[in-house]
């Protein structure tokens, strides 16, 4: 059986280097079969990835969990249950940010413990759209005083460079970990904030690191698709492709890691997310599987072992892409470009919220 490989982001805090991603269980990414999913996900944790990613702004996703959480914790004991390992996020929404209130920032802290149903948040992870508005510091530090409260464990940041992390620093909060987007495809992490992280003790918990699905066999061979998808998930890593190089590019990277794949007896998608687990200061990697049907695919990266070739062919095709360039969630976090146009800002209050230049109506 496959070992499952682990990690401690702080002591204490123990993850398996797989985290089960909680994004595509949300709304706007298809059709989920509720009670299959949370049944599945008692797989998960009996093969050894007993940690899970969510967030305060996935629809849906946080009850979820805890439904299984209290199924599992009914049925086979708390020492079952307390396996589970959960990453949440606090994401206010922007129109928010100018005048949320300590006591809402506590209230979200609840509510997440109420959905999760659980007594304490192993890491909560947070973001603020627009650090020129409202009052960050204030709001982190009432997650600090949760954590004296028992209600956090550890603290993490997620999609901000270290010009955004370093103030928080600075003022003595203990940032874990960073969720940042890595993958074979964008390696803006490794810009100067792997480097200052490092300095810093902090460790990455990566998202993207199959691009959405796009660095799967699917994709193998196929024509471009433009960016007419289903789901904003397929525009945002489409429009990351972009940025890498031109298809016929992303095609050669495919083969590449097909060849690679083979070579080990494993899928591309285990060599693309074994590339990410080998990074420098990478302690997870983000996998959305939906359903336990992808589960024996997905361990496959714990069976490979990357050597020095491996890297140097991959190595060799990055080298020939445009990007994407400048800082962690950089292109993302203008709400101008065609990246942050994407993206929904208001989740909390809104769930229906529409992306920017767009109307319900």
């Amino acid at each position: 059986m496959t070992k499952v490989e682990t990690t401690d982001l702080r002591a204490g805090h123990e993850i398996s280097r797989v985290v089960r991603g909680g994004w595509q269980l949300a709304g706007d990414h298809g059709a989920v079969d509720r009670q299959v999913a949370i049944a599945d996900m008692e797989a998960f944790v009996d093969a050894g990835i007993t940690t899970f990613d969510c967030a305060d702004i996935y629809t849906g996703v946080e009850e979820m969990i805890g439904s299984f959480i209290a199924d599992l914790r009914a049925r086979r004991g708390a020492a079952v249950a307390d396996r589970v390992v959960v990453h949440t996020k606090l994401v206010p929404d922007l129109a928010r940010l100018p005048d949320l209130r300590p006591d809402e920032v506590e209230a979200i802290i609840d509510r997440s413990l109420k959905r999760l149903q659980i007594d304490r948040l192993h890491l909560v992870q947070f973001f603020w759209w627009d650090l020129k508005l409202g009052r960050a510091v204030e709001a982190l530090e009432v997650l600090k005083t949760c954590q004296a409260k028992g209600k956090i464990g550890n603290l993490g940041v997620t999609n901000w460079d270290s010009a955004q992390i370093a103030g928080f620093v600075e003022a003595g909060y203990d940032i874990a970990s960073a969720q940042v987007q890595y993958s074979v495809l964008d390696r803006r992490p490794s810009h100067g904030l792997g480097k200052w992280a490092r300095e810093h003790d902090i460790r990455f918990l990566c998202y993207g690191t199959l691009a959405g699905g796009f660095l799967t066999d699917r994709w193998l061979g196929a024509p471009d698709p433009g960016f007419v998808f289903e789901n904003r998930s397929l525009v945002k890593y489409r429009l990351i492709i972009d940025e890498f190089g031109p298809w016929s590019l992303f095609q050669e990277l495919l083969h590449c890691l097909q060849r690679i794949g083979d070579k080990h007896g494993v899928s591309l998608s285990s060599v693309a997310t074994a590339w990410v687990l080998d990074q420098p200061q990478v302690a997870a990697g983000i996998v959305g599987a939906r359903y336990a049907r992808h589960l024996p695919q997905t361990l496959q990266v714990f069976d490979v072992t990357l050597d020095a070739e491996d890297h140097a062919a991959i190595a060799a095709i990055q080298a020939r892409s445009g990007g994407p360039s400048g800082p962690v969630y950089g292109l993302e976090g203008d709400r101008s470009s065609r990246h942050g146009r994407i993206m929904k800002y208001n989740l909390n209050t809104r769930p229906d919220d529409t992306v920017l230049g767009q109307s319900n109506g």
